[in-house]
């Protein structure tokens, strides 16, 4: 297991292929969810220093707030709603430029201004998803939609 990581700077796309064995190394081993889940959105959080970074896990037909990394949060949120919610409901990442124009946003923290929702799909279904906020607007591309579908990947 890393003990630490090696913070890269430069592209996005070095950030993220220097970010992901040392992710792996951090999973390596461990069969703990939260444990993991913990690793992974730490890991996000000091590479990116992004605004928000976590994971809301599906539970009881909600999606339930799980490891993350920065200020409070909402702790369920229905299929459906919100960014996270939609993510669910459709199955695919989204990506959101500005959050004050997404029909339904659930507003956690009023710094957020732009979002990537990323599903976790395990034997076919979605069990929870890794979404990630920005104080700044249209802060996500497809470059990060790439990259964090790869690290939803290695959960085990």
């Amino acid at each position: 297991m890393a003990e630490d990581l090696s913070i890269l700077k430069g592209s996005k796309q070095a950030q993220y292929e220097s970010l992901i064995p040392q992710i792996e190394g951090l999973l390596m081993g461990e069969t703990n969810l939260v444990a993991n889940l913990a690793n992974i959105s730490a890991a996000l959080k000091e590479q990116f220093n992004w605004w928000w970074v976590g994971f809301y896990w599906v539970h009881d037909n909600e999606l339930v707030l799980a490891p993350f990394q920065g200020p409070v949060a909402c702790t369920r949120i229905k299929k459906g709603r919100g960014v996270c919610g939609g993510a669910w409901e459709q199955g695919k990442t989204l990506i959101v430029e500005d959050v004050e124009k997404f029909p339904g946003h659930i507003a956690c923290s009023s710094a957020s201004k732009s979002e990537i929702v990323v599903p976790v799909i395990k034997e076919g279904q979605i069990v929870g998803v890794l979404d990630v906020d920005s104080e700044l607007l249209a802060h996500f591309d497809e470059t990060d939609q790439l990259y964090l579908e790869k690290i939803v990947g290695l959960i085990p």
